[in-house]
């Protein structure tokens, strides 16, 4: 039997964050109901944040309202805090997620918070969505570098996840936010992590930047991991980590793992014509690309 690999469609929250125009709730709408309709078993839709700091999402209750749900499909939400996890759960959100990092710099920048304090931050939202059954996902951005202190040691990023499956997470998603580690750092960040989180607990998150994501999915597929996140189109980059590219293309993850013999359920058409329309709406209003870094 073909062994199977999740992949999480974080495109509309992820992917979209980081645009310079303001995108209409109505094509982050079209854009979800796309990817519902490939198979995906898991979509992050947005993200519940001040729209002081991420002005992208602030329609996140109008487009959770909007979408067109389909029997089968988690769909979830990013929820920095126990506001933004209430306003989530009121919006019907299937499951949440909390976004630590592995240095301390960028946690103060992307978060205004250190590690230590983003993770007490963190501990009412876990509490609070364990009571009501709903799942919770940490991520730990960072992994391999940042862009403010260099190289991060793998036992950070091994400390960050425990600490966060310690606290009631029940998945734990491991950034490669800048998009530039080589095979070998992926290789070492893995193995220190896997000594203090179980490999089922486990999802790869890769950016592109430097054309190596693919490369590093292999070395999780070798380490054990079977989900990983990926953005239709190869949408993304992050306002906190200059010169970072996109999330790896969902389409592209999808392709990669049928040539590596694993399944993943997906419609390969129905992914192009959302990676498509993912495209698109970089565009502004001339016709004009937008720089997504």
């Amino acid at each position: 039997m073909t062994e199977r690999v999740t992949l999480v469609e974080v495109g509309p929250r992820d992917g979209l964050q980081n645009e310079a125009r303001q995108i209409p709730a109505s094509d982050k709408i079209a854009l979800v109901d796309l990817l519902s309709a490939t198979g995906l078993t898991r979509i992050e839709v947005t993200s519940f944040v001040s729209p002081r700091w991420v002005p992208q999402l602030a329609d996140a209750a109008e487009v959770m309202a909007g979408i067109a749900r389909r029997p089968g499909v988690v769909y979830s939400a990013l929820t920095p805090n126990l506001r933004g996890y209430q306003a989530a759960r009121a919006s019907g959100a299937d499951a949440v997620a909390v976004f630590a990092a592995a240095s301390e710099s960028f946690s103060r920048r992307n978060i205004n918070a250190g590690i230590d304090e983003s993770l007490a931050r963190f501990a009412p939202v876990i509490d609070a969505a364990r009571a009501d059954g709903i799942p919770v996902r940490g991520y730990v951005s960072c992994v391999t570098e940042c862009p403010y202190e260099g190289a991060v040691a793998p036992a950070a990023v091994a400390d960050v996840a425990h600490r966060l499956i310690a606290m009631g997470a029940g998945e734990v998603s491991l950034g490669e936010t800048l998009g530039r580690a080589t095979p070998e750092q992926v290789d070492a960040m893995l193995a220190a992590v896997l000594d203090e989180v179980p490999v089922d607990r486990l999802a790869g998150h890769f950016h592109d930047t430097a054309g190596r994501a693919l490369e590093n999915i292999d070395v999780a597929l070798a380490h054990g991991l079977r989900v990983f996140d990926a953005a239709a189109g190869g949408l993304g980059g992050c306002p906190y980590a200059p010169g970072a590219a996109g999330n790896v293309a969902t389409e592209a993850v999808a392709r990669f793992l049928a040539q590596r013999g694993f399944g993943t359920g997906l419609d390969e058409g129905g992914l192009e014509r959302a990676a498509d329309f993912a495209r698109s709406l970089r565009e502004d209003h001339d016709g004009l690309a937008t720089d997504p870094a």
